[in-house]
């Protein structure tokens, strides 16, 4: 039975984790519709995205995205989390990345857009290790990440278009689908899995503080919870906060030439972003790995040692958010890009390491070239890996940004 997600193109403003479904109707790929400064009829882009547990016993892998971020039509934010150690890491930055983002973009509004990534990744992995610590040591994951913003900027790479006002509280979902219920690792309800009477003290105790943990995982201080949050939520007719007030409707930037594309993209770990530009793969990310002689050395200046391409013979990552029993060595500082789009920029795959293990980043681009629907896409991309015998969960997201041409159909039916 196929396990991959399929999404509905009028739901989910952000989604943490689609539910599955099957039918045209449930489907993406969504399409951030005109108006746009470019074109009456071209949208700004298109997205889809599909998950496979694969081979393994559990899935691990989250995403989240969210369109119109920012409260500006056409702006989009799109992240793979690759979970190890459990779910817990993987789960949570599904739920709160973007948040923290928004925060720190609204926070610092001069400031330059991969320096508030770096804050970011900073934050959201000081606060895992925290709940980490607040677990006496029980919840230990981590996750590797790769995350893209793609942002409508002024020339001179501002936002003076953009209302004060405009930008409002994102709406997120936990959404995040379990396992099979006595695997799942976290109770939205704040209560331990596995809590009964008669326990003992002790096991009281180390409950209890598993307990606020698990409440932290699902509502992390400072945010309000949006469990009550109806499930649908269309970009183009509800414009509602997380706590049911009244925002404004996502503005529109204006027509005329004076504005520009620019993605940003950051990782950590081996999850990679591949942007297709005039069918050439270029590769917007790094992959922190212990195999790479540069983290390799800084780890081993940290004290540290790698063994089999591992750090101290454990994690195959150098860079990843949570696994803070490791983190003196396996750091969760991004690589970050900045890429203004041009007329050539046909597409950006977003893809955790179980595509990447079996397919280069020419081959990916090359495989979806001619697929114009972006949920098509990203879902032979899924095919595709599981056809070559990925071991790993698979995560995939296809963010199109340009229609497929004439040109590149008739050189793809000439092969």
């Amino acid at each position: 039975m196929n396990s991959m997600s399929f999404l509905s193109a009028t739901d989910d403003v952000v989604s943490t984790q689609p539910p599955s479904g099957s039918g045209s109707n449930n489907r993406l790929p969504y399409i951030a519709t005109t108006p746009n400064p470019w074109s009456a009829q071209i949208p700004t882009f298109r997205f889809g995205v599909a998950d496979e547990k694969g081979p393994r016993r559990t899935m691990e892998d989250a995403h989240s995205y969210v369109f119109d971020y920012g409260g500006v039509h056409g702006q989009g934010f799109f992240a793979v989390f690759d979970g190890h150690a459990g779910k817990e890491a993987a789960d949570w930055c599904g739920k709160n990345f973007q948040d923290y983002l928004q925060q720190a973009l609204q926070a610092n509004p001069e400031a330059n857009v991969p320096d508030i990534y770096n804050q970011t990744f900073h934050s959201v992995d000081r606060t895992l290790s925290r709940m980490s610590e607040d677990s006496g040591g029980k919840i230990h994951s981590g996750c590797t990440a790769v995350t893209a913003f793609l942002r409508i900027e002024d020339a001179d790479g501002g936002q003076s278009f953009v209302n004060a006002h405009t930008g409002s509280p994102v709406n997120h979902h936990h959404d995040i689908p379990s396992e099979g219920g006595s695997d799942d690792a976290a109770s939205t309800d704040g209560e331990a899995p596995g809590d009964a009477a008669g326990n003992g003290a002790q096991k009281g105790s180390s409950q209890s503080r598993l307990s606020r943990v698990f409440k932290r995982l699902s509502h992390p201080a400072g945010r309000s919870s949006s469990s009550s949050t109806p499930r649908s939520r269309s970009p183009s007719h509800q414009h509602t906060g997380s706590n049911g007030s009244t925002r404004s409707p996502p503005q529109p930037p204006p027509a005329g030439p004076g504005l520009r594309r620019v993605l940003y993209v950051a990782n950590a770990g081996d999850a990679r972003g591949v942007l297709c530009r005039g069918g050439k793969a270029l590769r917007l990310t790094y992959d922190h790995k212990g195999t790479d002689k540069q983290e390799a050395k800084r780890i081993m200046d940290s004290g540290g040692f790698v063994m089999s391409g591992r750090v101290n013979g454990v994690l195959a990552v150098t860079r990843s958010l949570g696994d803070s029993s490791m983190k003196e060595f396996v750091v969760g500082a991004p690589y970050t890009t900045e890429t203004e789009l041009t007329d050539d920029d046909e597409f950006l795959i977003l893809a955790c390491d179980g595509i990447w293990d079996v397919l280069d980043d020419q081959t990916a681009s090359d495989f979806i070239r001619c697929i114009q629907d972006p949920q098509d896409a990203a879902e032979a991309l899924i095919r595709e890996a599981t056809h070559r015998y990925t071991n790993d969960n698979i995560t995939v997201m296809v963010i199109r940004l340009k229609d497929v041409t004439p040109e590149v159909k008739a050189a793809h039916e000439s092969k």
